[in-house]
């Protein structure tokens, strides 16, 4: 299994950047992970053909096999362990690769909502996107090591 986390946005702050890094790097030690950041459109556009372009972008970067976790506000919130839980069925399903997405500052038009398999939310709060991809990064090597039964989660 290989997870691709991709943004759409501006560089890390270079102190939220390295705590990405090294979450990025700890989940390299169960599975491939890499980020891939999209800039965000440009030009005077409406929200919705901000929400158009940005989305056939990473509509371009996605595979027919993927699958696809979309984060959202308005998904479904899971726990760690549900988290973990999650990505141990998609491992017997034998999933090649997960492809976290996070939105522009608009979202995502409805054409990425209707191609995702799961959308997730982090919480009701809704906080920056570069603290987003610092908590994705945090959680998904949280789960591997629930999912190995490893200490950090403190279970």
């Amino acid at each position: 299994m290989k997870f691709l986390c991709l943004a759409i946005g501006k560089k890390h702050d270079l102190a939220i950047a390295a705590a990405t890094q090294d979450y990025t790097q700890r989940i390299t030690r169960y599975v491939s992970c890499e980020w891939l950041i999209l800039a965000p459109a440009k030009g005077r556009m409406s929200v919705d053909e901000t929400k158009r372009t940005e989305s056939a972008h990473i509509l371009s970067c996605i595979k027919d096999d993927d699958y696809i976790v979309l984060l959202d506000e308005h998904g479904i919130q899971l726990s760690s362990e549900g988290l973990a839980e999650l990505l141990d069925t998609l491992d017997m399903q034998a999933v090649k690769r997960i492809v976290c997405i996070i939105g522009g500052a608009y979202g995502v038009d409805e054409i990425v909502k209707k191609r995702a398999n799961f959308v997730w939310s982090l919480s009701h709060l809704v906080f920056p996107h570069q603290l987003v991809r610092l908590i994705l990064a945090e959680q998904l090597y949280r789960a591997n090591t629930i999912r190995r039964g490893e200490p950090y989660h403190h279970q």
